[in-house]
């Protein structure tokens, strides 16, 4: 393309977050105080709290939630998952994306709105603070023009204080509460790591909050994105409601805009009006008629994200409501039925029958009950010790002049309580084998993990024929609770008998 080329002009803004000119639109979206509004913020401080709190919370003398990531060692309101606990952890994922599939059926974006960080810390802590200092506080808008300087250092230094105490918070879940103290404390040369860790996640709560804000929820999350395989016509979103509401224009307070139902405003109307609108189920207006929407633009002006919900389901919705109270405020004084703007589904609104059961609200809480099921049994009845059977590198077997056969096995000895155990290894089988441990018995550490080299010698006949052999490999505690794994495992020996080596040389025996 050409310098001279002309450029294709947009016809109006192109993204809610852009201008014409391709500049980025800054969003300061006005504060619609209403129950839906008050509600979740609700939610945002009980959030806020929990967040704070769970750190420094104990259960059984172990923290609430702990991800020890160097000792690979996680920690669930009692439930500490180890390495070896592969299948749990998947079992557990699976679980917690089919109840966000199961949800967003059902619910729409309601985590999007109401328990999202991103949602909960922007909107209920980090824009107050910004209307506190911009002089908007308890409207929100555009802040005031020729602010004095020292109102937006005293704004980003407070920032900086609360993504500071955040990011420490953010550490302790992984470090634990005592250990965060200490480091607090101390100096960061002795914990580098931890200090660098902090500095960073500050840093990007600091241009995640202060700068990038709704972009994170349009660009970087891509939840919105998977609305299309997510949702369906019966599932809750936000909505207008078109037949009511169009055409748009202004009116004068007090007229009647009903509908071909018959729908009458609240407030106070004089008998002969709501007779008259009973009667002939048509509006009565001062003509023209227009729909219930005036078109003031609030529903725009305090959307977080900047779009028009007039325009239908859009991904970039977080369903935070707001829309719904200023519209319902709006209603309210021009004498109109509440709820132009309400929650509701695609279905709904276009007069269809809205259908709360349907397949994928079956089948997803059947999944869930299956494998949380699953999930559930092998919790409670998973053994303190796990044992796992591996065999020794190097040969399979070894063939002794005693007309015994060797096998070299490793056993990886994991113990998943908070007390020390001493175990005793032996192994089962047929006549005449037996197994000699490298240690007679081994003391594990709470949550620490053993490989134990066992040598298991079987004499040379059973193996005539099949070239293995079954046998169980048991480990039994000899402290605390009485604790017996039994593993089974397969020898392997010759399948007939091997001919002596002097013979091999020519010399008979």
């Amino acid at each position: 393309m050409s310098a001279e080329t002309p450029l294709i002009k947009a016809n109006g803004r192109v993204l809610s977050t852009m201008e014409e000119d391709g500049s980025r639109r800054w969003l300061c979206p006005r504060l619609a105080p209403g129950r839906f509004w008050f509600g979740r913020r609700l939610v945002a401080y009980v959030l806020i709290a929990i967040y704070a709190f769970v750190p420094f919370v104990t259960i059984n003398g172990k923290p609430a939630v702990l991800l020890d990531l160097t000792h690979r060692r996680f920690t669930f309101f009692g439930f500490t998952f180890l390495p070896t606990d592969t299948i749990l952890l998947a079992l557990s994922a699976v679980v917690a994306i089919l109840l966000v599939f199961l949800t967003t059926a059902l619910l729409g974006r309601i985590w999007c709105g109401w328990a999202c960080p991103q949602t909960v810390y922007l909107e209920f802590v980090f824009r107050p603070i910004e209307r506190l200092f911009m002089g908007r506080q308890g409207v929100g808008g555009k802040p005031r023009a020729g602010l004095a300087r020292w109102r937006f250092v005293g704004m980003y230094a407070t920032f900086f204080v609360l993504s500071l105490h955040l990011a420490n918070t953010f550490l302790a879940y992984f470090v634990g509460a005592s250990t965060l103290h200490s480091w607090i404390l101390g100096s960061p040369l002795h914990h580098p790591a931890g200090f660098v860790i902090v500095a960073a996640v500050t840093g990007l709560m600091m241009f995640n909050f202060g700068f990038f804000r709704e972009q994170t929820c349009l660009i970087a999350c891509p939840y919105g994105r998977l609305q299309s395989v997510l949702l369906d016509r019966s599932s809750l979103i936000i909505s207008y409601d078109v037949t009511r509401g169009e055409p748009r224009g202004k009116k004068k307070r007090g007229l009647v805009a009903g509908d071909e139902m018959g729908r009458l405003p609240a407030g106070k109307l004089s008998l002969p009006v709501v007779s008259t609108a009973l009667q002939s189920r048509t509006p009565v207006s001062t003509p023209p008629h227009n729909g219930d929407c005036i078109d003031c633009g609030l529903c725009v002006a305090v959307c977080p994200t900047g779009i028009d919900i007039r325009d239908g389901l859009q991904f970039e919705c977080v369903g935070c409501a707001q829309c719904i109270d200023v519209c319902d405020d709006v209603m309210t004084k021009i004498q109109r039925p509440k709820g132009l703007i309400r929650y509701g589904s695609q279905a709904g609104m276009a007069g269809e029958r809205v259908r709360l059961i349907r397949p994928r609200v079956i089948i997803y809480p059947l999944i869930i009950l299956a494998i949380g099921t699953l999930l559930g049994f092998l919790l409670l009845t998973r053994s303190p010790v796990d044992v796992v059977v591996l065999r020794g590198p190097g040969q399979p077997f070894l063939v002794l002049a005693d007309d015994q056969i060797a096998n070299v096995l490793r056993v990886k000895l994991t113990n998943r309580t908070d007390e020390s155990q001493r175990l005793v290894m032996t192994v089962v089988g047929a006549e005449g084998i037996r197994g000699v441990a490298s240690q007679a018995v081994v003391e594990l550490p709470p949550q620490q993990t053993w490989t134990e080299s066992v040598e298991v010698f079987a004499p040379q006949s059973i193996f005539t024929g099949k070239g293995s052999t079954d046998v169980t490999v048991r480990v039994t505690s000899v402290t605390g609770a009485a604790v017996q794994v039994d593993r089974a495992f397969k020898l392997l020996g010759p399948m007939s008998r091997p001919v002596p080596a002097a013979t091999q040389q020519g010399v008979l025996p």
